[in-house]
């Protein structure tokens, strides 16, 4: 049925016709929904996500929510360097799925985009023409479906990290509230923080107060009228993969076992596969046979896991009066984060399987540690079935931990407002192009005008990729129930 039943009545009235007052009925069209889709082509794998929202008869404006998602068999799309066909044929089986989910009716005002990040990226930097082929494949491939196709392309690491930063507070409605007494009105609390660890990068958003000195890293938004100085910078190589590759490179050359690795365990590595990223060039030996596959066994040695780690960062040098690491500006951290992807199936393993506290820093470092010293018998016994990753936990644990206390700074006090949760997807906002500029503009000083998900009070939404975040039902105090959509009024959907 494509109507809905609306009853208006005096608030004290509760039935039908009483003593005179009348109870009014009437039928109204629903608004039909539209329909987007996005793929998510990340470093490792690639996701498609279907978005569905109520059409506003108004100007096309609705509140977004996720209908349904499919994870694309294979690795990410870079993966397919040297057969770019394969990276288009390898979404088929995804778009045949949208073809049944999204109704045959809407298929042609379906917007369907590609949006890829650090792989991609990647590849781009040593392989252009690979890079554009594959995405050349990729556009071939999305074209011959009846989708309104808006184009395939890759994301820069600062748009990954204002976009995440953006959708996390959108989601949290720091930026905008509807209130019990029927107005929307600018909630008095601060932004949080993002930080993001995918397969190839990492980045890290939040709100400051004064200037950058790296104009580079500055990004001024004006979201519902309000002006926003947010500082990101991405750092392309410490994703977890990436990272895990260049210890894998540091054990070959310092060692010959893997002090990350636990005590137990053993592989064979083909050394072509280890120096074949360009996060692993700088330790690629001037000769070495690329067909050779080497033995390397674990250790379950925490200190030098914790050495062969410390050499990902580098604070010899800063042109800046502060730096992260590697000469990067970065003024101190400031207020709550939420920290995703990676570094939530990070912390999560060493709360949920391990059962171990990591509350604090202190405890963080105590639990990496802990897991470092395992045996690979001891892992096996405590977490069954989960053996594809189970030797790089050590690693990633360690990681984590030296990236957020010494490479971002963050102190006991920094670290107690950072909070842990799981990333969906990318996710859409639709309907663009007639927003209103003082509202929505958004310039990132350095880098040229471009646009990023602004959001204006009476405004369209801009057509940008978002991060959606998964976040649990149940939150801190301080965090209250969330979902993917902004609340409603009473008889229409919201406007933003």
């Amino acid at each position: 049925c494509s109507y809905q039943l609306c009853i208006c009545a005096p608030p004290i009235l509760l039935g039908w016709q009483t003593g005179g007052t009348q109870l009014h009925v009437w039928l109204t069209p629903f608004p039909s929904p539209q329909y987007g889709i996005v793929l998510d082509a990340g470093s490792s794998h690639t996701s498609m996500f279907i978005y569905k929202w109520p059409a506003d008869k108004e100007n096309d404006t609705g509140i977004v929510g996720q209908h349904s998602s499919c994870d694309v068999p294979g690795g990410g799309i870079s993966s397919y360097a040297d057969n770019p066909s394969g990276a288009g044929q390898s979404l088929v089986g995804c778009l045949e799925q949208a073809l049944r989910d999204v109704p045959k009716e809407r298929h042609a005002g379906t917007p369907l985009y590609l949006g890829a990040t650090a792989g991609m990226r990647l590849l781009n930097l040593t392989n252009p023409e690979a890079s554009t082929s594959v995405l050349t494949a990729v556009t071939h491939t999305l074209t011959q479906y009846p989708f309104d196709f808006r184009g395939a392309r890759i994301l820069s690491g600062q748009e990954e990290g204002v976009f995440g930063w953006v959708t996390a507070n959108y989601l949290l409605e720091n930026f905008i509230k509807y209130g019990w007494v029927g107005r929307w009105f600018r909630p008095r609390k601060g932004t949080l923080g993002a930080m993001d660890l995918g397969g190839a990068s990492t980045q890290i958003t939040f709100e400051t107060t004064s200037p950058a000195e790296d104009r580079a890293s500055e990004v001024q938004l004006r979201l519902y009228g309000q002006h926003y100085r947010v500082y990101t910078h991405s750092f392309l190589c410490y994703g977890r993969d990436q990272v895990l590759q260049r210890l894998l490179a540091s054990a070959l050359q310092t060692h010959s076992f893997h002090p990350c690795w636990p005590r137990g365990f053993s592989t064979h590595v083909l050394l072509g596969d280890v120096y074949q990223s360009p996060c692993t060039v700088a330790q690629r030996p001037q000769t070495f046979n690329s067909s050779a596959w080497v033995s390397l066994s674990g250790s379950s040695d925490p200190h030098l896991c914790r050495d062969l780690v410390s050499g990902l960062f580098s604070f010899s040098s800063c042109p800046f009066s502060r730096c992260s690491f590697n000469g990067v500006f970065q003024p101190p951290v400031a207020g709550n984060f939420i920290a995703f992807s990676a570094f939530f199936y990070t912390v999560d393993f060493l709360r949920t399987f391990m059962g171990l506290p990591v509350a604090t820093l202190q405890q963080l470092e105590a639990a990496a540690v802990n897991v470092c010293n395992q045996t690979w018998a001891q892992l096996q016994a405590r977490v069954p079935g989960q053996q594809a990753h189970l030797a790089d936990y050590c690693a990633g644990a360690m990681f984590v931990q030296q990236l957020l206390s010494r490479g971002y700074g963050f102190d006991e006090r920094a670290f107690g407002g950072v909070i842990f949760q799981k990333k969906v997807g990318w996710g859409l906002m639709f309907n663009m192009p007639k927003s209103r500029p003082t509202d929505t503009e958004a310039a990132a000083p350095g880098h040229g005008g471009w646009a990023v998900p602004g959001i204006g009070s009476c405004a369209h939404l801009p057509l940008q990729l978002l991060r959606l975040l998964e976040l649990p039902r149940r939150e801190a105090d301080s965090l209250r129930a969330l979902s993917v959509r902004l609340p409603r009024k009473p008889s229409q959907p919201a406007k933003v």
